[in-house]
């Protein structure tokens, strides 16, 4: 993997900023991509409405214009481009039957989104069968997340980013410090490796997978652990993302505090946007911009940490990557840089009347990139992989942070946006 990624042209997250603008500006530009229809009430509905010549080609553009921006993204990343050949064509047929489930109406009234078709169908793939490694690596679950995340840009106004965002900066802040210190405690209780700890403290209160991968960088950790606290991100956020939105109704929470509580908790943006998407609009953008704020510390840890793993390891310091404040940059998500600017594009600066014509096209695109995104999580997760390891001290750890991190997440939430 780092390899691949050291022979790429750019970054993965300059890729994504790159590839979410120029589907942004090619709409703008008066490249309109028609947004098939999935809504079905019953099975001559389903005939007559989506399986009908004018939604399936309405669909077949659509993949044309996934497909040929995912080729572009693993060209520009340097990724083998034979296997993305066979395996998107593939994905996007699980996606679109995942689309078609989630448009019948008795769904639609049980409030079940396509993330969640989507992930379930990948999942019973990948448990039930053993996809060989070419398939799996040809599987960019980041890449597709982000891109949506970047087109989600268009439908938030800048003054809100602003308002949440300083109230999801203090969250994030309160949340990251408390979380962090309190999983680093934990294990170290529990007798985990440090290293281990690092990457497992980063992951439940940062940002899941991105921050064990940018704390596993910092301290050049072992990869098999990387892995596993990977896993233990990608499996916990399952249930997470699907329960936590019913918890909330149960509880009566607005939907301005259930995404502020979705968005400090769930370890992976992709897994917040599908879960804000089942609670609604305003939910949705709320997790995201907390999200989002989570997102932007990752940096300044990631530096944090680097400098403590040095001078904490005098030994092999004189080996180590000293830290500057490159590696904030380096480790800053450039993918919130892309959502931000599509956002101050679409408040202050394309007209109403344009915005109204391209609306609904980009967030057709954007649910379709989410979609995508999750069924790639589901082939890519395998939950026997959670009970390979050897010793479960890491998962207890984990799993009692994790809790500890709602329930001090749901307070803030409380206390800042209700």
């Amino acid at each position: 993997m780092s390899s691949s990624k050291s022979r790429a042209i750019i970054s993965e997250d300059w890729t994504v900023v790159i590839l979410g603008l120029a589907l942004i500006f090619s709409a703008l530009f008066g490249i309109i991509v028609p947004s098939p229809s999935f809504s079905w009430n019953s099975a001559a509905d389903l005939s007559a409405k989506v399986l009908s010549p004018e939604n399936l080609l309405a669909i077949g553009v659509q993949f044309l214009l996934v497909f040929v921006t995912a080729l572009v993204g693993a060209v520009l990343l340097r990724k083998p481009l034979k296997s993305l050949l066979v395996v998107f064509p593939f994905i996007f047929v699980l996606t679109i039957l995942a689309l078609v489930l989630a448009g019948n109406s008795t769904v639609k009234e049980y409030n079940l989104e396509a993330v969640i078709f989507s992930l379930g169908i990948g999942l019973l793939i990948s448990n039930l069968f053993k996809l060989p490694s070419w398939f799996k690596e040809a599987l960019s679950t980041e890449l597709y997340v982000k891109i949506g995340l970047v087109l989600l840009g268009t439908t938030v106004i800048f003054g809100e980013i602003l308002k949440a965002g300083t109230l999801g900066l203090i969250q994030a802040l309160v949340v990251v410090l408390s979380v962090w210190y309190f999983a680093f405690w934990l294990c170290r209780k529990l007798k985990v490796d440090q290293e281990m700890a690092l990457m497992l403290s980063s992951a439940v209160s940062i940002c899941g997978v991105s921050a064990a991968i940018a704390t596993s960088g910092a301290i050049k950790g072992d990869p098999k652990k990387l892995s596993y606290v990977v896993s233990l991100v990608l499996i916990t956020a399952i249930p997470m993302m699907i329960l936590m939105p019913y918890f909330a109704a149960w509880m009566g929470l607005s939907q301005e505090v259930t995404g502020a509580w979705l968005g400090g908790s769930i370890d992976t943006t992709g897994a917040v946007v599908a879960s804000g998407s089942l609670v609604g609009e305003e939910a949705l953008k709320i997790s995201t911009i907390v999200k989002f704020s989570q997102n932007v510390l990752l940096g300044i840890a990631a530096f944090a940490i680097s400098v403590y793993w040095t001078y904490s390891h005098s030994k092999s310091a004189e080996n180590a990557e000293k830290p500057t404040l490159k590696i904030i940059w380096e480790r800053f998500p450039k993918f919130v840089l892309g959502f931000v600017f599509a956002s101050l594009l679409f408040s202050f600066v394309i007209n109403a009347e344009q915005i109204n014509s391209v609306k609904a096209e980009l967030k057709s695109i954007q649910g379709l990139w989410f979609a995508l995104a999750f069924t790639s999580i589901g082939l890519e997760t395998n939950f026997k992989e959670l009970f390979v390891h050897n010793n479960k001290k890491p998962l207890y750890a984990f799993l009692i942070a994790q809790t500890f991190n709602i329930m001090l997440t749901l307070v803030i939430a409380i206390l800042l946006f209700r």
